[in-house]
């Protein structure tokens, strides 16, 4: 099996390095493609159906956490695919069984958001009956194998190296430890059993975001933390194209600095502060 290309090249017809990523990401982990393609699907749903629903829960349109979720798993499978395909062959088949899991957590977790987005209330948190305990109890399970999959990843990333320069490899292998640094927070939320810190769910929010404006809010951090996955890799790419004598360093650099930035907006979080104060 051939890997994906690092970064293809711009190709003269329009989209076609596209096609072409998407038919390598295909032929080397099917279940993460699939994912991020059915989570194409589920995202152009939940835009149609928020013109015509004006439900609201937890302050923004209720088919907005579903978008929201539908365009981050995209971006999760499909990077995730790709960083595994770029691991040496022997590495494959796990690549693929870990990705087969990824995939069946993504797709309860997706069944349950919008199940409850059609009965207009929460997902997330949500013990108000004995469905919704059931519901998010599920949730909450397979939300705990998903990161159970990201540290089998990240073991596989740091046991076999991938292929690329430097400074691209320690990328992948960091993003992928910011990012379960970012699950992790999530894991403090349900502890929490709620997103905000010193205010319930739910009140004044950022526009579309829906980050509170009067207390702290976790999923700042969290969000930062989990799109190291893509952030940290392009930096290392960036430096070892640029600064290639130096781009072990700088990525490591850049790595400490971003995870730094995750740290301060969790640390600020609990101690019940918004990100931006409203009025």
């Amino acid at each position: 099996m051939t890997s994906p290309a690092l970064f293809p090249a711009a190709e003269p017809r329009t989209g076609g390095a596209a096609r072409r990523f998407l038919a390598d990401q295909r032929r080397a982990n099917p279940a993460l493609f699939w994912t991020g393609a059915l989570n194409v699907a589920l995202a152009l749903l939940a835009l149609a159906l928020l013109p015509f629903d004006h439900r609201v829960v937890t302050g923004l349109p209720v088919w907005m956490k579903p978008l929201k979720f539908s365009v981050s798993i995209v971006a999760y499978a499909w990077t995730l695919g790709w960083l595994l395909a770029q691991l040496p062959e022997p590495a494959q088949r796990p690549a693929r069984r870990l990705g087969l899991g990824v995939a069946v957590s993504m797709l309860v977790e997706q069944a349950v958001i919008f199940i409850q987005a059609a009965r207009g209330t929460t997902s997330h948190f949500n013990v108000g009956s004995a469905l919704d305990g059931a519901l998010f109890g599920i949730m909450g399970w397979f939300i705990l194998v998903n990161t159970l999959m990201t540290f089998w990843a990240l073991w596989l990333m740091w046991r076999h190296r991938p292929r690329g320069a430097a400074g691209l490899v320690w990328g992948m292998r960091l993003g992928l430890l910011v990012f379960i640094a970012g699950s992790l927070v999530g894991g403090v939320m349900i502890r929490l059993n709620q997103h905000t810190v010193g205010a319930p769910d739910g009140g004044p929010g950022l526009a579309a975001l829906g980050w509170s404006t009067r207390a702290g809010d976790l999923r700042a951090a969290h969000f930062l933390g989990m799109h190291a996955l893509q952030v940290l890799p392009l930096l290392g790419w960036a430096a070892s194209r640029y600064r290639p004598r130096r781009a072990a360093g700088l990525t490591w650099a850049g790595a400490a600095l971003y995870a730094g930035a995750v740290g301060g907006l969790f640390a600020w979080a609990l101690l019940g502060r918004p990100l931006w104060a409203g009025q």
